[in-house]
C-alpha cells in the first residue's frame, strides 16, 4: 500500500568553504530557515529539518506551510530520495513523481525530445514507457518545433513547460509538488492546472508546498506547519493555516511596536 513514513528525521545541509569570517557572517545573515551549526574547523552546516516524524497513508493530501527556508523543500527532496537523512529513517512505498527541481535531469545541449527521454528515465520510466508517451508530452508542452532545438535556446518558461509536461506524464502513487506550477501565459497556466488536477486525482498521496492559501485549500485537507526545520503544528488544514496566520500577524504587530 502507498505510504510515506518518517521516524525522527533530521537533515543537515553542509556548507562548504565556510571557513572565513565574512562568509560565515553572510550565511548567518541570509539564513531564514534552519539552524546554523559549526562542526569544527571550517565545517558549517544548516539543520534544515529536525526530529520530524510523519506517517502518511493512501488518500493523504498534505499541505506544507511555512516561510521561505522553513524546511519544506528539503522535506520534499528527502521524500523523493534526493536527500538522505542525517538521523532517523524514511520509508516510502510507491512510485514517486516529484514536480520540482525543474532543471533536474535536463541537459542544456540536448534537444527537447532528448530531454524528454532523460528526465523520464530519472523519474523512473523505462525507454518503452517514455517513447509511448512522447507525443502526448510534446502536445502538453505546446513547444512545437522548438522540441528540435537545444534546451539552452529555451526561455525559462519554455524549459519549465517541458519539465512540467514530462513530470505529469508519470502515473504516480505519490505526488510531491513544490510551489507554483504555472509556466507561461495565462492560457497555458489554465491548461497546466487542468492537467495537474487530473494528475492529483490519480495519486494515492499528495504533498504540496506553496505560499498560496487558495491552492493549498483546493487540493489539501491536512496541514503541516514548519518553522526553522521544526514542526509547529500538524492537523486539519484550516486549523493549521489559521494558527500560522495568527502567528505571522502577531510577529508583524510586535515588529511595528
Amino acid at each position: 500500500m502507498t505510504s510515506i513514513f518518517l521516524d525522527n528525521v533530521s537533515i543537515d545541509i553542509p556548507i562548504f568553504n565556510a571557513g572565513s569570517r565574512s562568509l560565515k557572517n553572510n550565511i548567518l545573515s541570509m539564513a531564514t530557515g534552519g539552524q546554523i551549526r559549526a562542526q569544527g574547523g571550517a565545517r558549517v552546516s544548516v539543520r534544515a529539518v529536525e526530529s520530524l516524524s510523519l506517517d502518511l497513508k493512501e488518500g493523504a493530501r498534505l499541505a506544507l506551510i511555512g516561510h521561505n527556508g522553513a524546511g519544506k523543500t528539503t522535506l520534499l527532496r528527502a521524500m523523493a530520495g534526493i536527500f538522505e537523512p542525517t538521523a532517523g529513517r524514511i520509508r516510502v512505498t510507491g512510485r514517486v513523481a516529484p514536480v520540482f527541481d525543474i532543471g533536474f535531469g535536463m541537459d542544456p545541449d540536448a534537444t527537447g525530445w532528448d530531454n524528454i527521454l532523460l528526465r523520464g528515465v530519472l523519474l523512473g520510466l523505462n525507454l518503452k514507457e517514455i517513447r509511448s508517451r512522447q507525443d502526448e508530452i510534446a502536445a502538453a508542452s505546446e513547444l512545437g518545433e522548438f522540441l528540435d532545438m537545444p534546451l539552452r535556446t529555451y526561455s525559462a518558461g519554455m524549459a519549465t513547460r517541458l519539465a512540467f509536461a514530462v513530470s505529469t506524464s508519470v502515473r504516480a502513487d505519490i505526488l510531491l509538488i513544490d510551489e507554483g506550477v504555472g509556466a507561461g501565459d495565462a492560457a497555458f497556466i489554465q491548461k497546466a492546472k487542468q492537467r495537474l488536477n487530473a494528475f492529483i486525482a490519480e495519486a494515492g498521496i499528495l504533498v504540496l508546498a506553496s505560499h498560496s492559501d487558495e491552492l493549498l485549500r483546493e487540493w489539501c485537507n491536512t496541514g503541516l506547519w514548519m518553522e526553522h526545520g521544526k514542526v509547529r503544528a500538524y492537523g486539519a488544514f484550516e486549523d493549521v493555516l489559521e494558527a500560522y496566520h495568527k502567528a505571522i500577524l502577531g510577529r508583524d504587530a510586535a515588529a511595528i511596536q
